[in-house]
């Protein structure tokens, strides 16, 4: 959420509904006019397609086999079960390849497989398969190397795999940057080969559908497997901002309802110590903002094997200790963000952010497992690509991460610059890398040159969209149930945003020398109340009786066992 202390210069974009579109949507459904609007602006205004997204189904998703690779996969992993052939599961340090490891290795179990698994250290392995895990794989007497969330680019690893005489699977959800690596499988809806309908899931949503169709051909029920694994899938889905569209979006809606019922004694501590209750609905924005950072901090500043270990426990006091691991590792994730933000920024401001299409920052003392967080903020604060790199004195190596704005696709400039990285890949809009620290200026220069040819000037100025102008006297409970239905927001399904005009501040309230509240009276008289939870020393910017228009969105705010209408701004303008 934005600091209201400083007024954004970002761009309205306000949408203007057919009302003869919104008149025929509400005639279909019985809804108000504010979910008409908002379907209708999603596109969903045939009968039909507006009842699949209101009612997403699980017989919906896709068979498995359709999946590239699928048959091959199952045979070596059900070749590996009949041999007692140990199976060595690699994932990843981030939450969609903890959660990926954390699926296939207990549904492997449960079916009988003799199963190893592993997830790298961050900075001792780096990103991907290391040759170290390869040789441990090995060691400990595995037969078959079983990726998930990684290995599609990992060509040398595999070779080393099959020199070393195991047999290699690979699960995966990347841009396959290098071609298909040579494993006996290679289970990737980003091939270029592939027929599987929705190209979009996440490494542990690829990792589910291969093992929903080993289940299957073992004679399990589906509905039992979907309950044990769902609270994992919708984890990754959401923490790995995968679209929440297709299979994705009916992922999202029951795993969601999966995590509140989860019997998993790590899922239960960490929801614990996030203060993420059970007793009411879990949304999306839960994973997103407590779950997934407290899983993630501790592969980013410590081992993240720790936060696999929680996601495997069954002891509920190993499970608690776990927990309180992980949390105390997210507080010291946000004590060194904020400083290397703060550095970071002024580092860019320096460098003259106001002429450059892509900020390149970088600096000694810049934590490997944090930049890739500054440089999300970076980008959210300033608009532009942002690759931010943490530099060891000692090998003059530079480690980082880059974020990135539409228009600008983060893995092609890596590839499109290849001699001026020692590695690097990923998605559009999220990156790693490296380089030798004293190249950065010579890749600062060449990425800006690059951007220039992609982006416009005004591509650089923030947009905010909203899906209509409304009358905010109209709001009220029903109308914001009725929005409720379109959950599970995030990428591709955006929460529905509204403007409205000639708000009146009415009343400035400071909470524990923290919080700001802010009370909002409509042209009607209604009070709409915003409440910024770190917002107190906004509180001096404004004076009540000012009048602002608003672009917000809207839900239910529960305080203090009081349910109100959540009233979220996005963006204020002071008006005469």
């Amino acid at each position: 959420m934005m600091s209201l202390a400083q007024p954004t210069t970002a761009r309205w974009l306000i949408g203007d509904p057919d009302p003869a579109l919104v008149a025929a949507v509400r005639q279909t459904t019985g809804m108000g006019e504010l979910a008409a609007i908002a379907l209708v602006q999603k596109g969903l205004v045939e009968p039909e397609a507006i009842y699949d997204f209101l009612h997403p189904s699980l017989d919906d998703l896709h068979p498995p086999q359709l999946l590239p690779d699928y048959e091959k996969a199952r045979d070596e992993i059900l070749g590996a079960k009949e041999r007692g052939d140990r199976i060595y599961v690699h994932g990843d340090y981030d939450v969609d390849g903890l959660t990926s490891a954390t699926l296939l290795t207990r549904f492997l179990r449960k079916i009988g497989c003799d199963v190893e698994v592993h997830v790298p250290h961050r900075m001792k392995e780096g990103y991907g398969i290391h040759e170290d895990s390869v040789y441990d794989a090995h060691r400990c007497g595995a037969k078959l190397f079983l990726t998930c969330d990684c290995g599609s680019n990992s060509h040398d690893q595999i070779a080393l795999a099959h020199q070393l005489g195991m047999r290699v699977v690979v699960t995966d959800h990347h841009e396959l940057s290098r071609g298909i690596p040579e494993a006996e499988a290679v289970v990737n809806p980003h091939r270029i080969d592939n027929t599987y309908p929705f190209p979009h899931l996440s490494g542990v949503g690829v990792a589910f559908k291969l093992a929903g169709g080993l289940a299957e051909e073992l004679g399990y029920q589906l509905a039992h497997f979907y309950r044990a694994y769902l609270d994992l899938v919708v984890l990754g889905t959401v923490a790995d901002v995968m679209p929440l569209v297709g299979e994705n979006r009916i992922i999202a809606r029951y795993g969601l309802e999966q995590l509140r019922q989860t019997k998993k004694v790590g899922l239960k501590a960490l929801m614990q110590v996030a203060n993420v209750t059970p007793d009411r609905p879990i949304r999306a924005g839960h994973i997103g903002f407590q779950l997934a950072p407290r899983l993630n901090a501790i592969g980013r500043i410590d081992d993240a094997a720790v936060a696999l270990r929680l996601l495997m426990a069954d002891d509920p006091e190993e499970a608690w200790n776990l927990a309180v691991e992980v949390d105390q590792a997210n507080t010291r994730r946000r004590s060194e963000q904020e400083r290397i933000l703060e550095e970071a920024l002024l580092q860019a401001q320096e460098l003259g952010v106001d002429n450059r299409f892509v900020i390149v920052v970088g600096a000694e003392g810049w934590h490997p497992g944090i930049v890739g967080i500054v440089a999300g903020k970076l980008t959210e604060k300033l608009h532009r690509p942002a690759f931010v790199a943490g530099i060891d004195g000692e090998t003059g190596m530079a480690r980082g991460s880059a974020r990135s704005i539409a228009g600008f696709h983060l893995a092609d400039a890596i590839e499109a610059h290849r001699p001026l990285f020692t590695s690097g890949g990923g998605h559009e809009l999220a990156a790693g890398f490296s380089c030798p620290a004293d190249g950065i200026e010579a890749l600062r220069n060449s990425l800006d040159l690059h951007a220039r040819g992609l982006l416009r000037p005004e591509d650089l100025v923030p947009t905010m969209r909203a899906d209509a102008e409304i009358d905010a006297d109209r709001i009220d409970f029903a109308s914001i149930a009725e929005l409720s239905k379109l959950e599970p927001f995030g990428l591709g399904n955006a929460q529905p945003k509204f403007v409205s005009r000639n708000f009146v501040l009415s009343k400035v309230s400071v909470i524990k020398d923290v919080h700001l509240f802010l009370d909002f009276l409509t042209p009607g008289g209604k009070c709409l109340r915003w409440k910024s939870w770190s917002g107190a020393e906004a509180a001096e910017g404004y004076r009540t009786g000012a009048r602002f228009d608003a672009l917000y969105s809207l839900g239910i705010d529960s305080f203090q066992g009081i349910d109100s209408i959540g009233f979220e701004v996005c963006d204020l303008r002071e008006v005469a």
